[in-house]
């Protein structure tokens, strides 16, 4: 195999397939890109046997190179590491028959030493079942407003994922860890036939970080697999096999308790209060009056303590109710909107968090569980 391109082309072209190579294995290939020819471009692949990512990128072959060139599977941390280092030049690639890859340019050569691309894993090829198409705007907003509640529990591995609802009328994603529940409903995204899987975290957020605003993404579906195709990249994961609980049983349906502040002020304040609770628990307190909150948080370990008051309007009896700073701070932080209506019924049981005014082509709830506080232990 032998070809010339772009040193900033092909570390871009790396940096999207970098994210399936594990640091370690035991499997020393894995840690290697997998370079193929592909017609007249030079197709990438990475795969940590979980997750694969494939990125074609345009090269010039050697003319009188062969379009069944042998592929190589080279060191992928070296190679990053030696073109980011590199300014944006022309680099010629040559590998031979022993696997021996040199990289000439006009300052310098490089050589390693690769491994045969035939040792490679093969990728897997879905068997497709389902096929929807979406905005790559919609689908990074999706996964960007949920894969922060996934579990990092393993062992509740149907919770490690992102769970998709999708529908002839419209497609719920899902996420929680326990503690807090995200659920996206989209509206404008449909399919032809019902689909339900669960796909691993570390997969949409590789996805998220790819795919481009004002692409069309196309998502295939089967038993076992899903894959994400953009542009000139292709995200392949495994389904988590496992049945996902049953969410819609923890979202309270009589939280008659509103309680509406500016998301901003609410958000700053919990960081600040936040840094002053226990680092064990990281628990801070509302004292929710008609219309003030204080939020108020102390470390006897460190004898420290913070509070801040900020204006809210609310329309019951006043509580005391106890939040983790830090899921407090990501829902708020997830959330794209001015004011927040939090629907609360007592200290000991789940609040939901929505905007006061909704997107149009979304309807977002996230749900917070309490902490308890000593006042009502």
């Amino acid at each position: 195999m032998k070809f010339t391109v772009s040193s900033a082309d092909l570390l871009e072209a790396l940096n999207t397939v970098k994210g399936a190579v594990p640091s370690k294995s035991t499997m020393p290939i894995l840690e290697c890109i997998l370079f193929e020819r592909d017609g007249d471009t030079l197709r990438l692949s990475a795969t940590d046997l979980e997750i694969s990512i494939i990125q074609t990128v345009p090269v010039q072959f050697e003319k009188n190179g062969t379009p069944e060139s042998t592929p190589i599977a080279v060191p992928a941390q070296r190679l990053i590491d030696t073109l980011r280092a590199l300014p944006d030049l022309p680099i010629e690639f040559a590998a031979d028959s022993d696997f021996e890859i040199r990289m000439d340019t006009d300052q310098g050569h490089y050589k390693m030493v690769g491994h045969d691309g035939s040792d490679y894993p093969e990728l897997p090829e879905l068997e497709e079942q389902h096929e929807i198409n979406v905005e790559g705007g919609l689908l990074g907003r999706s996964i960007d407003k949920t894969a922060f509640a996934v579990s990092q529990d393993a062992l509740r591995p149907a919770m490690m994922g992102v769970y998709f609802q999708v529908s002839e009328e419209e497609t719920s994603v899902v996420a929680t860890d326990g503690h807090r529940l995200v659920k996206l409903t989209l509206p404008e995204l449909r399919a032809d036939t019902s689909a339900d899987f669960i796909v691993p975290e570390k997969a949409t957020k590789l996805a998220g970080r790819i795919v481009e605003d004002d692409e069309i993404c196309t998502v295939r579906v089967d038993d076992s697999h899903v894959s994400f195709e953009f542009g000139e990249s292709r995200v392949l994961a495994r389904l988590i096999d496992e049945t996902y609980p049953n969410y819609q049983s923890v979202i309270p349906d009589g939280n008659d308790r509103n309680l509406v502040v500016n998301r901003e002020d609410m958000l700053n304040a919990v960081k600040r209060v936040g840094l002053y609770s226990s680092s064990m628990t990281n628990q801070i307190r509302l004292d929710i009056t008609a219309d003030t909150v204080t939020i108020s948080a102390e470390d006897v370990e460190r004898s420290s303590e913070a509070e801040e008051t900020i204006h809210c309007d609310y329309d019951n009896e006043p509580m005391e109710i106890g939040f983790n700073s830090e899921y407090l701070t990501e829902v708020l932080s997830n959330v794209e909107c001015d004011e927040v209506v939090f629907e609360l019924s007592s200290p000991n049981r789940a609040g939901i968090v929505l905007p006061r005014e909704g997107a149009d082509d979304e309807d977002i709830l996230m749900l917070i569980m309490p902490v308890m506080l000593n006042t009502y232990a």
